[in-house]
């Protein structure tokens, strides 16, 4: 079975984005990492942890300096990013699976990868766990996001190292991960600095409660629009297409949602978000889940209004 590797990132930020002349854009510089590996069970096998010297960013933010305790001498110390990248990768060994407090960790350590000319992670969407989610799956209503202090003292964790530094960050992260059952480890979460560039690279995944597509890339939003394997509508049980009960309609564009009927199954919502890959291509990730009839009618209701509000 895989290990798991617990990170987090420190990182500081300009004014504005570093834009080289190659076009490649760097707005958060990681300044340090911090990690916990666990084994199969779950148990402390290691720990990471390395200052890196800026190479972009070469001021400290006022609000990044206030926040992770570290100045610029302290960074002065650290190695480059590439040689700490390259140990931190070594420290994690092969078949692996990430965890981070929320989704932008590991998106930032693929654009740092990328902006210093370093090979990515993966050709595709990566899986990984976002424990932040998980947290609220586990503990919460399932939607909302907690902070990582806000989470460890809900479930009385011992508050014996400070916050906001990289590697005490991944152990509370990692002590908050060991809590969870297996139930909640199924609700894998996908990274998706690399998209699928290929039917083939695409994502199909069908959890306990819903269902998730992550589409290939598309030039624009009217092949999305017309692509089949988007817009239609089957259960994603029996595989049966649906009856259309609310037509596709938008409320802004990049959000599109439609109600079918499965005879077996009931009623099923599908929500499709248009979203803009790193090389300004566009892809989608649907998903579908099965809902009441209240569900059904506010559906219809919000159809109705949003119809109206459009019409000139």
């Amino acid at each position: 079975m895989s290990n798991y590797v617990v990170f987090d990132l420190e990182w500081n930020q300009g004014d504005a984005p570093f834009v080289r002349e190659d076009g490649k854009t760097l707005a958060f510089e990681i300044v340090e990492i911090g990690a916990v590996k666990l084994n199969e069970k779950r148990e402390k096998i290691g720990e990471f942890s390395r200052l890196i010297k800026p190479q972009v960013h070469t001021h400290m933010h006022r609000i990044t300096g206030k926040l992770i305790h570290l100045t610029m001498e302290d960074l002065a110390e650290g190695d480059c990013f590439q040689d700490v990248a390259s140990d931190f990768f070594e420290f994690c060994g092969e078949d692996v699976r990430f965890c981070t407090w929320g989704p932008l960790d590991l998106t930032e350590l693929q654009r740092n990868l990328d902006f210093f000319g370093m090979p990515l992670l993966s050709d595709r969407p990566l899986a990984f766990y976002d424990v932040q989610k998980l947290y609220s799956l586990a503990y919460d209503d399932g939607k909302s996001r907690k902070g990582l202090e806000a989470a460890v003292d809900e479930i009385g964790i011992p508050k014996d190292i400070p916050f906001h530094r990289a590697l005490s960050d991944a152990e509370y992260t990692a002590k908050i991960f060991k809590t969870f059952g297996e139930k909640t480890l199924g609700k894998i979460s996908f990274d998706t600095y690399v998209t699928p560039k290929t039917r083939k690279q695409e994502i199909r995944i069908v959890f306990d409660n819903y269902a998730k597509y992550i589409s290939r890339e598309f030039l624009n939003k009217e092949d999305i629009l017309k692509n089949v394997d988007i817009m239609s509508t089957k259960c994603y049980i029996c595989k049966k297409n649906l009856r259309r009960k609310v037509k596709w309609f938008t409320p802004n564009g990049k959000h599109y949602y439609s109600v079918g009927f499965c005879e077996k199954h009931g009623f099923m919502k599908a929500k499709v978000r248009i979203k803009k890959a790193e090389d300004g291509n566009l892809f989608v990730v649907k998903t579908c889940r099965f809902v009441s009839n209240e569900d059904v009618e506010e559906m219809k209701k919000k159809q109705h209004k949003i119809k109206k509000r459009q019409k000139p």
